[in-house]
This record gives structure tokens, C-alpha cells and sequence, in this order.
């Protein structure tokens, strides 16, 4: 292909970004048949939970975070897909508290039917992305595959007892979330041509944005749980973190951000199939309203790529982390609570 030809990488792959997950009660079926691990106190987070990334304590003062993220293309605009891949991997070291410090891109791409240039270009969004974070890339790994794929593979720091599971809200905890969600059905309306330019840029810097300043504006607080809100939704992440916490989830379906044009775009059938699998799996999970349509469920369950910072923060100091993440920049919004009541469920209201 030359480079005269535009290339639409959305349409190389039925699904892209983090809807391309393995569907969580496929998932479940799958892992539940792992032999269980020998138990070691170092292991400070790993499979017992459905937390981002592994944590192994390494001395008193300090634990890796380790974790590892790649899918296929969630934009047309090589170098953007490359942000953004890099940005939702770095992503899963913030939601534990931690700092990244090393990466390795991983990379399937069709090296005899699309032009290097593409994936230099991916391979520069990334690097810049990595850069921002402050973080180091120090190799990789590629295949020649048919549909393109990539992601990194990160490795972070942080304090043993600063680390952030998705495992421990408690009652009276407020719920903030760092950026808006409907990503999902947003991207698969870039498949359909059914944003405009405008738009895609405005989806892809929510995407591409790193959740670094969330992450450290967070530390200064009592933060209790913190997530990431990726390709199981903002319920079927906040879904794991009442499973794991043992208490219930109130979620104000009013307060909750929602991109532009997400609602009408869902009415006309722009729904993914890793939001209807979402909201399927749940079934049983949600206390929804009746008052809440169809639409309103997915888009509550809608399967985000590189999506916000769902924090579990201790209500007295909600507020202050409010008005200091919007000082920082960060578009946070509160959009619930913590009870005791409903333990492992979500109540939307």
C-alpha cells in the first residue's frame, strides 16, 4: 500500500481497544481452571483478585507493579492509536499508586501489506506517551500478524504500603471518577463514519490523556480503592471493586460523565458488542431503576478504552480531592458512594 492511499486502521479488525477483551464471564470460566499459586508473603497483589497489575514487594520500602495491555486499533490516526495504547497501559501502574519506570512494546502488524511508515508512526505515539510518563522504554517484542496489535508491557514502583487495590472501599467512602465515559460507542461510530473530525480529536485526547496527574494528586489523600475504567465498563469495574471490598456501590447515574453525541449515537445502533456482553454479564449484579432505559444501562456498562480513575476516597476528604484535581486539570466528577448495604452489588439511583 502506498503512502498515497489512507489507510483506515479501524477496519482492519472487528473490534478495537479495550473491546477486545476476552468477555468477563468467558474469562472467568478460563481462569478459574489455573492451578492455585504457592502462597508467598512477597506477592503483595495477584490473581486472588481482579485488580490492574501484580505488585511483589522487593524490601520494605519498596514493590514492582507489573502489568501488560495491547489491542487492536481504537482510531484511524497510526501515531494517535500509539498514544493511546500507551497511555491505557500506563494507566493500570497509576489506579495501584505507583510510579512507571520501564516499558516494552509489544507489536503484531502486517509487515508485508501495510507501509512501515504506520507503524513507525504507532511506535512514536507510544514514545512520546512513554516520555510523558516520565517512564523508560527498553525494548520489545514483534510478530508479523495480519491485524495489527500493540500495547506495552510496564513495570512500575511503589511504596508496599501505598499500594491502591480495587479491594479495599469502605462504607462512607465517596466514588470520584476521572474522565467521562461512552467511549465504546463512540469508537465503534469512528468504524461507521459516523463522527466528525472534531469529534474524533475530542475522543482521542480523552483517550491519549495519561491518568499521571489524577494519580498524583490522588496520593496526598486517604484514598482507600482505586481502579482504572477500561473494557468491563464503569460497572463491571465498579462491579469488581464491591466484589473484592465486600461492601455495596451506589452509583448517581445523573452525575456521571458521558461524552457528547454517546446517548443519540446508542439510539441508533452504534453499540459494541463488548458493552452488550458487559451489561449481560452483570445481570444480577446492577440494581438498576426502573426508570433507566436500555440505552442508559449500556452506556453504563459501555467498554471504555484508556478510560479514567475510578477512587474510593475517604468522605472527609472528597470535597478537597475534587477541587484539587480540578485545579490540576482533571475533569473529575463524584458519582456516588460506598454502603454497607448490598454487599458485592451496585445500586444505580
Amino acid at each position: 500500500m502506498s503512502l498515497a492511499e489512507p489507510i483506515k486502521l479501524t477496519s482492519l479488525s472487528s473490534k478495537g481497544g479495550c473491546g477486545c477483551k476476552i468477555g468477563p464471564a468467558d474469562l472467568m470460566q478460563v481462569l478459574r481452571n489455573l492451578p492455585k499459586s504457592v502462597p508467598n508473603p512477597d506477592l503483595l497483589v495477584g490473581l486472588d483478585t481482579s485488580d490492574d497489575a501484580g505488585v511483589y514487594r522487593l524490601s520494605d520500602e519498596l514493590a514492582l507493579v507489573q502489568t501488560v495491555d495491547f489491542f487492536t486499533p481504537i482510531v484511524d490516526d497510526p501515531y494517535s492509536f500509539g498514544q493511546i495504547a500507551a497511555a491505557n497501559a500506563l494507566s493500570d501502574i497509576y489506579a495501584m499508586g505507583g510510579k512507571p519506570l520501564t516499558v516494552l512494546n509489544i507489536v503484531a502488524f502486517p509487515i508485508s501489506t501495510l507501509d512501515k511508515s504506520i507503524l513507525a508512526d504507532i511506535l512514536r505515539g507510544a514514545a512520546d506517551k512513554v516520555s510523558e510518563a516520565g517512564a523508560t522504554l527498553v525494548g520489545g517484542h514483534s510478530i508479523d500478524d495480519k491485524e495489527p496489535k500493540f500495547g506495552l508491557a510496564v513495570t512500575g514502583l511503589v511504596h508496599p504500603d501505598k499500594v491502591r487495590t480495587n479491594a479495599a472501599a469502605r462504607p462512607g467512602d465517596k466514588l470520584i471518577l476521572t474522565k467521562p465515559i461512552g467511549v465504546g460507542i463512540l469508537t465503534t461510530s469512528i468504524k461507521k463514519n459516523q463522527l466528525s473530525p472534531e469529534e474524533t480529536a475530542r475522543l482521542t485526547a480523552v483517550m491519549s490523556t495519561l491518568n499521571k496527574t489524577a494519580a498524583e494528586v490522588m496520593s496526598s489523600y486517604e484514598v482507600h480503592a482505586c481502579t482504572d475504567v477500561t473494557g468491563f465498563g464503569l460497572l463491571g469495574h465498579a462491579s469488581e471493586m464491591a466484589k473484592g471490598s465486600g461492601s455495596g456501590l451506589v452509583i448517581r447515574r445523573e452525575a456521571v460523565p458521558v461524552l457528547p453525541r454517546v446517548r443519540e449515537l446508542a439510539e441508533q445502533g452504534f453499540v459494541p458488542g463488548g458493552t452488550r456482553n458487559n451489561y449481560a454479564h452483570l445481570e444480577g449484579t446492577i440494581i438498576y431503576p426502573e426508570s433507566l432505559d436500555l440505552i442508559g444501562r449500556y452506556i453504563l456498562c459501555d467498554a471504555v478504552t484508556s478510560g479514567g480513575l475510578l477512587i474510593s476516597v475517604a468522605g472527609h476528604d472528597s470535597e478537597a480531592l475534587l477541587r484539587d484535581l480540578a485545579a490540576a486539570g482533571v475533569e473529575a466528577a463524584m458519582i456516588g458512594e460506598v454502603t454497607a448495604e448490598h454487599p458485592g452489588q451496585i445500586t444505580v439511583i
